[in-house]
């Protein structure tokens, strides 16, 4: 007969008395593996399971001056939703986007990013849901995730809440960095296609659609042509791709000369785009060039939102914007559309004092 573990005979307290799960984390693990595996590159170092993800740095040898370039971020509230419609596979990609993207506006190649969940409980399935919408993500943007952890919090999350947080790496060469320094006045500013709301403004969004309007996330929308979560889940768009094709050039063509770029997060479209502005010029931007999704315009009406809040807390349907020199404007356009995305002029760069503007009234 087999001795009694010490925490039965003792009446001593256990981990798992506490509400973590050791053997449920390694059961997360296993299932996360095979994900995992295929956001690789070349560069990764052994495998999963180490105290630390390893990236060989040969190819900085061929390079100028290298810099490393480094962010981290969360997907904020958008959590809740995929709580609230229990759909785990695509928060992920979220992350992956809010961190890469923002690697990629100084012309940095993003390499490597790792990820940190919390959660009250760790179970497996979800677990595993969420790293391979964070593996997605690290395809869709071409780098590598190269580790994470997990981190069961009993007594400050409930079993069924969790949060994310990822950081991700990347290089640039210094003489290929862009940036506020490059940019001129006559310079064009061209805007890429959000995919949604992306990842910011949720706490707005959900207080408009559950606490004001009442709605439900299974509730369908005809505006949105498909349901409430549907439309809050989908998705952030990851440029990182599209606009390293336009600084390195590819079989597409030459690289192109884009002065500065910048990713539409919290604060809108206008103090983003201040952010890689020099004193010495302003942005005009005209609203009359595009019409925002459905969803920007329901949370207005619904939430009696004002036009000038909406406009700085949404990206109102710009996820990134790229300020190009105007005798490559046309390229950049054309460079974009053969790569699926959407983009348009949005305004041009003109003398003034850092500030962007937005005139006119949306589209139809």
């Amino acid at each position: 007969m087999s001795e009694a573990p010490v925490s039965e005979r003792t009446g001593g307290a256990t981990y798992a008395a506490a509400g973590v799960d050791i053997e449920a984390g390694d059961r997360a693990v296993e299932l996360m593996k095979a994900s995992v595996a295929r956001a690789g590159r070349p560069e990764v170092f052994g495998g999963l399971g180490g105290f630390a993800g390893l990236f060989r740095a040969d190819a900085l040898k061929n390079m100028t001056a290298p810099l490393l370039a480094s962010a981290t971020d969360g997907v904020g509230t958008k959590v809740a939703i995929a709580q609230r419609m229990d759909v785990h596979d695509t928060v992920g990609i979220d992350l992956v986007a809010m961190v890469m993207d923002d690697l990629v506006v100084c012309g940095a190649e993003p390499l490597f990013m790792t990820d940190y969940i919390a959660c009250g409980k760790v179970v497996p399935e979800r677990i595993a849901a969420i790293v391979s919408g964070i593996a997605e993500g690290c395809r869709r943007a071409g780098c590598a995730l190269v580790g994470g952890e997990t981190a069961e919090h009993p007594g400050l999350l409930g079993p069924d809440e969790y949060d994310i947080a990822g950081a991700g790496t990347g290089v640039v060469d210094e003489p290929d960095l862009i940036g506020a320094d490059r940019v001129r006045a006559g310079d064009v500013v061209i805007a890429m296609a959000a995919s949604g709301l992306h990842s910011n403004g949720y706490s707005l969004a959900r207080h408009v659609f559950f606490a004001t309007a009442g709605w439900d996330v299974h509730r369908d929308v005809p505006e949105l042509g498909r349901t409430l979560g549907e439309e809050l889940l989908e998705p952030t768009r990851i440029y990182s791709l599209d606009c390293l094709d336009l600084l390195r050039g590819s079989a597409a063509g030459p690289k192109l000369e884009v002065h500065a770029l910048c990713h539409v997060t919290g604060g809108g479209l206008a103090a983003n785009l201040e952010r890689v502005l020099p004193a010495s010029v302003d942005a005009a931007l005209d609203r009359t060039t595009w019409t925002p999704p459905a969803i920007f315009a329901l949370i207005g009406e619904l939430g009696g939102v004002a036009q000038l809040e909406l406009e700085r807390t949404l990206n109102m349907g710009v996820g990134m914007v790229a300020v190009v020199a105007p005798t490559d404007a046309d390229a950049v356009l054309a460079r974009l559309a053969a790569r699926g995305l959407p983009a348009w002029v949005l305004g041009e760069i003109t003398p003034g004092t850092g500030r962007a503007t937005l005139h006119g009234s949306h589209g139809p």
